[in-house]
């Protein structure tokens, strides 16, 4: 119940189980195609350039910004998080000439603030992070969409943590790029990084004058091994991990998305009521809040690593302590996937209160899983 990676279903450790076949075999092809297809509806867009990058969520952040930056773009990245900061990394290696834009560590940028950035340097791309898993914060992008496009610019965003738990509109919010991982809601371990790029980013791959600064993550080659018109070899496909993600999607899909959503929201919901009712505030506001990152402000006295030890020794629990400005202040909370149900809220919130009362915390006994009890009925 951490910041991922999240618990993984039987149905797909069953099926990286099965046996390795080549790169090239007419079945793997068949798994490519399928999974391409399941992609495109969890992304909700109709992108032809959606695949799965053989990395994990960051090389899926690193695909996207090296194929559609070159040497001396211009970049407009909003840093208010851990995320936001590891982009800015990227896009300066790709030579990217950055322009940050920075909010405190759990708060998000206005439409206003993006507009402004766009006025003051005029840019090929914007990145975001849509869920930012450091803070629990959840950056709205509808408008800005708008601001970006208004401004010549292209929009790329991180869903590493909101891909299957949170509505990702890729088409209808007109997003360019946008980069996920396996491990957070879809419930595959990592791994694997889902990308999706529209017509417009292709035009801008393709009208490069420099090479992608990467072999291995560039797109104008890896696109035709997942081409059901070319299939070019190109590396060599984590095998079974891509069994992994077909099955994950498989069950993604079976759940429905508005279901999956629900389920992410409601859960999130009783274990807000549970943290409250032990006296815990969040670390964030309620308009912005993610339902699969819960951050939470560690009550004053309370020794963090203590209380996440006997969690984990005790209870078999696994939470995360804050980053950056965050670290030793909060308690990231994660209900992604797999591991989002009533029982694990339910079991959380007791052993939670176990161990504030083992640090001289002291909150009403049982009001945490009485209320989120409470929710749920």
């Amino acid at each position: 119940m951490g910041p991922g990676p999240s618990d993984v279903s039987p149905g797909v450790l069953s099926a990286m189980a099965a046996p390795t076949v080549g790169h090239l075999d007419p079945y793997f092809l068949r798994i490519m195609d399928e999974t391409q297809k399941m992609l495109r509806q969890v992304f909700q867009t109709k992108n032809p350039l959606t695949l799965a990058v053989s990395g994990t969520g960051s090389a899926g952040m690193e695909t996207c910004v090296a194929n559609l930056i070159e040497p001396g773009d211009r970049m407009i990245i909003g840093v208010n998080g851990v995320f936001g900061g590891r982009m800015v990394d990227v896009a300066g290696r790709v030579g990217a000439e950055v322009h940050k834009i920075e909010r405190p560590f759990g708060e998000v940028f206005s439409a206003d603030e993006i507009r402004q950035a766009l006025r003051q340097h005029r840019s090929k791309v914007v990145g975001l992070v849509h869920a930012e898993t450091s803070t629990g914060a959840l950056q709205p992008l509808e408008e800005i969409s708008k601001v970006v496009h208004d401004a010549g610019a292209m929009l790329l965003v991180d869903c590493v943590t909101s891909l299957g738990g949170l509505p990702v509109k890729i088409d209808e919010w007109q997003i360019d790029a946008a980069y996920s991982g396996t491990q957070k809601c879809l419930s595959c371990p990592p791994g694997l990084a889902p990308v999706t790029f529209s017509d417009r980013a292709i035009t801008a791959m393709e009208s490069r004058k420099t090479k992608v600064s990467s072999w291995y993550l560039d797109m104008s080659m890896v696109r035709n091994y997942w081409s059901n018109s070319s299939r070019a070899y190109h590396h060599t496909a984590p095998i079974n991990m891509n069994f992994g993600l077909h099955q994950a999607l498989r069950e993604v899909l079976e759940e429905g998305l508005e279901a999956r959503f629900a389920r992410h929201r409601d859960n999130h919901l009783a274990l807000r009521a549970g943290l409250e009712a032990l006296g815990l505030a969040y670390a964030v506001e309620e308009s912005i809040r993610l339902p699969m990152l819960n951050a939470v402000l560690i009550p004053q006295g309370v020794d963090d690593k203590a209380v996440r030890g006997q969690l984990l020794n005790e209870f078999g629990i696994e939470i995360g302590g804050g980053l950056g400005p965050m670290a030793g202040k909060t308690w990231r909370i994660g209900l992604m996937g797999e591991a989002c149900t009533k029982r694990n809220v339910i079991t959380f919130l007791g052993a939670l209160e176990r161990c504030l009362i083992a640090n001289g915390y002291r909150p009403q006994p049982g009001a945490g899983v009485a209320a989120a009890n409470g929710v749920f009925a």
